[in-house]
């Protein structure tokens, strides 16, 4: 079922503040003390290792740029007045991805919950590095059809940062443990969205008008 053209722009207008929001989120982990938050749960030998950190805040900055840039590619009007700038954009979304790909699956080793939360993660980065890697060829090939199809998995797998964020409250509440709760968001942040994306193809669209 395609979406009318009011909840389309109704629903791209929710992915761009979500997108902002949370894609401005990484900047206070450079501004402020967040040692309170997941860092608490880290050995001490790890927040120590330049290695890990080099990779988490490769990770959470690249990231952040990926939120930031890639809502507005799902912009019609931009696609079709300034193809241009489109690809621009496009180029900084896939440069930032991949970084922040790679350094997922790198810290999703030393993930809080051990080796289901570790799973979890290091699929998405797999699945993030290669629909992006993916999207880029098909769009040096001109194949626009199938790279839409393939950036919408890409930025779907991004928007994880978002339902992350969304689900964790409630998965707290619910096992009443951070690490249960991480253990399950792990998954549950970006499995329903490859899904949702899967099920959409070829009917209904979020794009702006």
């Amino acid at each position: 079922m395609t979406l009318s053209p009011p909840l389309q722009k109704t629903a791209w207008i929710v992915l761009a503040v979500l997108s902002i929001v949370i894609g401005l989120y990484p900047a206070l982990y450079f501004l402020v003390d967040m040692s309170a938050g997941l860092l608490s749960t880290k050995s001490s030998t790890l927040l120590a290792n330049p290695v890990w950190n080099a990779g988490f805040y490769s990770h959470i900055f690249f990231g952040g740029i990926t939120l930031l840039t890639g809502w507005v590619q799902f912009s019609k009007k931009l696609r079709d007045k300034n193809l241009k700038l489109h690809r621009r954009i496009g180029k900084v979304y896939v440069a930032a991805a991949l970084i922040s790909a790679l350094s997922g699956i790198y810290i999703g080793v030393y993930a809080t919950g051990g080796v289901v939360s570790s799973a979890g993660f290091m699929s998405l980065g797999i699945i993030w590095f290669f629909t992006t890697l993916q999207a880029y060829r098909y769009a040096r090939a001109a194949d626009v059809e199938r790279h839409q199809k393939m950036m919408r998995f890409s930025y779907a797998a991004c928007f994880a940062a978002v339902t992350l964020r969304l689900w964790m409250p409630f998965l707290i509440m619910a096992t009443g443990d951070f690490v249960r709760a991480y253990q399950v968001v792990a998954w549950l942040c970006w499995v329903p969205n490859i899904a949702f994306v899967f099920l959409s193809q070829g009917s209904s669209k979020i794009t702006a008008s």
